[in-house]
């Protein structure tokens, strides 16, 4: 099973929480914190994508660069 996805250079790794029924991820390898989350597999992954567009508008916004992803370690690439 692949949970992770990847966008724009971005990455997540999604999760699922048995007890609230919602998937949830955040965006992995930067220092900011970028949380999201949904019910559904398709809603997850829209709410991946709208997470990192918002991040890259707020940063826009602000004037930030925004922070680029860490590499995506060896074992999680290899994955996809």
């Amino acid at each position: 099973m692949n949970n992770i996805l990847e966008y724009k250079g971005y990455w997540t790794d999604i999760k699922v929480d048995f007890e609230s029924h919602l998937l949830h991820g955040r965006l992995e390898g930067i220092k900011d914190l970028v949380n999201f989350e949904s019910e559904t597999i398709g809603g997850i992954i829209k709410e991946f994508h709208s997470a990192v567009d918002d991040y890259l508008v707020f940063c826009a916004e602000l004037g930030e660069t925004p922070n680029e992803p860490e590499r995506m370690p060896e074992y999680i690439a290899e994955a996809l």
